[in-house]
C-alpha cells in the first residue's frame, strides 16, 4: 500500500476526531460541518467543534430549559430563542469559568474566535432559511489590541544557530544525543529561519519535496494548496549535509518518505520541534523565549525590512490575504514611513 502523505494522514485523523466531537453536539450541528467543509480546513472545523461544545455546555448549565435535556437532544428551534444579550453574557462568562475543577480563562483573541465561530454557525442556518433570527451578527466583536512581534535580531539568530551547531551549553546527557541529531536540528532551524515556513509545513516535508537543482521545497500550505518556496545558500548547505545523513537511515514503518526523522526514526511531530526550539533557545541566555512561529516572524520581518514589498512577504509566507501580513508587520511599515520623512529634503541647510 502506498504511504499516505503527511497532510493526508493529518486530515484523516482530524476527520475521525471531528466525528467524535459531533456526537457530543446537538444533532443539527452535523449539517453545519457538512456545509462548511468545502471552504474550511479540517483543523478549522475541529476548532469550531470545540468552541460550539463550550457554547452548548454553557447553555445546558445556565439555561433552565436546556438543563432539562441532553445537549445532543437540543432542538434547532433553540437557536431562534437565543438573543444577542444571551451571547454577550456567554462571552463575558468565557473570561473566567471553572469546568471539572479546572479554571479556564479567555483573553480578547480567544473570545473573538468563539464569537466568530457562533457567527459562522448562525449564518449557515440563517442563510439556509432554517432559522429566522441571527443574534450573533448583532454582537460586536471585541476590540483586539495589537501585540508586538517577538522576533530574533541578527545577532540572536547567529547565537542560536551557533548553539545548535556546537551544543556547547548542553548537559553531558544531551550532548550524547546531540551528536546524532546535530545535522538534523541545524537543517530544520536554518530552513525555518531561511524560508519562514510553518512548523507543520516543515515536519510535513518529504525527501522528494526538496529540489536542490532549483533550491526549492514543495510545501503543503495551511489552506490546502501546494506552493514552492525557494531557499538560499545557507539553507542549501545545511539541508545537503542532513540529507546525506538521512539517506543512510532506516525509517520506521509509515515514515519512509519523511525528510525529518526523530530518534525513533519516525516523522518528527509539531510538538517535538516546538520542544527542540525551546531547548536551544533556553541555552542561549540572551535570547527571548522563542517558538517555531517566532522563527517565522523573524524571517517575515527581515524580508519586509530588506524588500519593503508587503505583497512579496504575503506570497512567500503563504498568506491568502495581504491584510493579514500588513496587520502583523504594521510596526515595520510605520518605521519605514518615519524613515521616509527623514529622506526628503526641501531645502539644503546652510
Amino acid at each position: 500500500m502506498k504511504e499516505k502523505a503527511y497532510y493526508e494522514k493529518i486530515n484523516i485523523d482530524n476527520e475521525r476526531k471531528l466525528r467524535e466531537l459531533i456526537q457530543t453536539l446537538p444533532y443539527f450541528c452535523k449539517d453545519f460541518f457538512i456545509g462548511i467543509e468545502p471552504t474550511t480546513s479540517s483543523r478549522t472545523r475541529i476548532a469550531y467543534a470545540y468552541d460550539l461544545r463550550i457554547f452548548f455546555e454553557y447553555m445546558h448549565d445556565n439555561n433552565p430549559v436546556c438543563s432539562k435535556m441532553e445537549i445532543s437532544q437540543f432542538p434547532l428551534e433553540l437557536l431562534d430563542e437565543v438573543k444577542a444579550q444571551d451571547i454577550e453574557e456567554y462571552l463575558s462568562w468565557l473570561k473566567y469559568y471553572i469546568k471539572d475543577n479546572v479554571e479556564h480563562t479567555n483573553q480578547e483573541r480567544g473570545i473573538s474566535r468563539k464569537l466568530a465561530c457562533l457567527r459562522s454557525f448562525y449564518n449557515f442556518f440563517f442563510r439556509t432559511e432554517r432559522i429566522s433570527t441571527n443574534p450573533a451578527e448583532l454582537v460586536q466583536m471585541p476590540k483586539l489590541h495589537e501585540k508586538n512581534i517577538v522576533r530574533l535580531d541578527v545577532d540572536e539568530v547567529a547565537l542560536l544557530l551557533d548553539e545548535v551547531e556546537s551544543g556547547e551549553n548542553l548537559t553531558k546527557r544531551q550532548k550524547a544525543y546531540h551528536a546524532q541529531t546535530k545535522k538534523r536540528d541545524l537543517a530544520m532551524l536554518t530552513l525555518m529561519l531561511g524560508t519562514g515556513i510553518r512548523v507543520s509545513e516543515c515536519v510535513g516535508l518529504d525527501l522528494t519535496d526538496v529540489d536542490f537543482k532549483n533550491n526549492g521545497i514543495k510545501v503543503h500550505r495551511k489552506g490546502g494548496y501546494e506552493s514552492i518556496v525557494y531557499f538560499g545558500e545557507e539553507v542549501e548547505q545545511a539541508l545537503l549535509e542532513y540529507v546525506q545523513e538521512r539517506k543512510t537511515m532506516i525509517p520506521a514503518e509509515g515514515s519512509a518518505n519523511a525528510l525529518f526523522l526523530s530518534m525513533q526514526k519516525k516523522r518528527m511531530s509539531v510538538r517535538s520541534v516546538e520542544n527542540l526550539v525551546k531547548k536551544y533557545s533556553q541555552l542561549v541566555t540572551s535570547l527571548k523565549n522563542i517558538t517555531p512561529h517566532k522563527l517565522r516572524s523573524t524571517y517575515g520581518t527581515t524580508l519586509y525590512q530588506e524588500s519593503g514589498d508587503i505583497y512579496l512577504v504575503a506570497d512567500v509566507l503563504g498568506h491568502k490575504d495581504v491584510n493579514t501580513t500588513r496587520k502583523h508587520y504594521a510596526a515595520q511599515a510605520d518605521e519605514r514611513r518615519r524613515q521616509a520623512a527623514k529622506i526628503v529634503r526641501l531645502r539644503e541647510k546652510e
